[in-house]
């Protein structure tokens, strides 16, 4: 028996016991090391490759290469139209993702009984989340691009309605922005139902009692109580499937997505002009695009290493953009966690 420190109790061990405790704290001991070199590993590959790309981009990156756009020439590719193209793209897929997925998480957890239909959901969701993302992208050519050949798949073919005026809305939509938002859409939601869903779970069922309790309705409780405190959670879920969307390539590339633009949908390149010119923002969701991943890929894929420096300050670019996106995730985290009430 071993003599106790003052203030402690005394402790002792079965003597056939003792080395099979010896033993646990040695493997304990030993996986916490491989965790440990695991984490560092992993920290300095992202060190080396951040810095590879940092240092390849010292020199080109400025603000005339946001400002101008792609070229044959690597001294004067810009990144101006995957800007814009990303910009709108990311908009709309967060206009349409967001509410479906958050409403169908709220429907399933709150109000769908646990049922055979509501497991089955549940399951083919999980799945969905796995699926790689260029069978979304054969998916949204089928669907959004061709519209299955419903409307024909040439030019001599494709239908425009004019509405009102101003807007002029294509049939078969083609390989416009809106076609790769509602595909990157399809990307997107399975994520965006999971995360809403664990963070509705996360919220311990007293509140939805002491809600319902005090004579508040199911949907009161739900939409002043429930939804709000789940709104962290939920955001940062939604936040990384945005992330995901922005740097995805296949799905775009499949979809017919152009990857080289002289021009951005609608020509407008500057923020004020989404002010001053209402009718060409109307018209950016029926207009061709390219996306920052595409113009990586394609400067990437070029011969020699003339645009070498290009590509690794198109990466920065798109560093910097993700981490605004999740800058803004954490801001509105915070932001939501400060206005809980508990």
């Amino acid at each position: 028996m071993t003599v106790p420190a003052e203030g402690q109790s005394p402790v002792s061990f079965a003597v056939g016991a003792d080395p099979r405790v010896r033993r646990r704290i040695r493997l304990a001991f030993v996986f916490s090391l491989l965790c440990r070199l695991a984490t560092y590993s992993s920290l300095a590959v992202l060190v080396i490759l951040l810095g590879s790309v940092l240092y390849n981009a010292v020199g080109h990156l400025s603000f005339e290469f946001i400002a101008k756009f792609n070229s044959v020439d690597s001294e004067k590719a810009g990144m101006l139209a995957g800007l814009w193209g990303s910009f709108w793209m990311i908009l709309f897929t967060t206009i349409f993702s967001v509410p479906i997925g958050v409403g169908s998480a709220v429907y399933l957890e709150e109000f769908a009984g646990d049922n055979f239909i509501t497991r089955l959901i549940k399951v083919n969701l999980a799945n969905l989340a796995g699926v790689p993302s260029i069978v979304y992208g054969m998916l949204g050519l089928t669907v959004f691009v061709r519209m299955f050949g419903v409307f024909g798949t040439g030019t001599d073919q494709m239908r425009v309605i004019n509405l009102m005026g101003m807007v002029r809305i294509p049939f078969p939509l083609g390989d416009c922005v809106l076609a790769g938002a509602l595909t990157m859409s399809l990307v997107i939601l399975p994520i965006v139902i999971i995360a809403s869903q664990e963070a509705l779970r996360a919220i311990p069922s007293s509140i939805r009692f002491a809600s319902l309790a005090l004579g508040a309705t199911r949907w009161q409780t739900i939409s002043q109580q429930v939804v709000p405190a789940a709104l962290p959670g939920m955001a940062t879920g939604v936040i990384l499937a945005v992330s995901r969307a922005v740097g995805e390539t296949a799905p775009l590339i499949m979809i017919g997505a152009l990857t080289v633009a002289r021009f951005t949908p609608a020509d407008i390149t500057s923020p004020v002009q989404l002010i001053t010119e209402p009718r060409s923002v109307l018209q950016t969701p029926f207009e061709q695009f390219t996306a920052m991943p595409i113009e990586i890929f394609h400067w990437a894929k070029q011969p020699g290493d003339d645009f070498r420096p290009v590509a690794a300050s198109g990466i920065v670019v798109l560093l910097i953009v993700l981490l605004v996106i999740n800058g803004i995730a954490v801001f509105i985290r915070q932001r939501a966690s400060k206005n809980m009430r508990w």
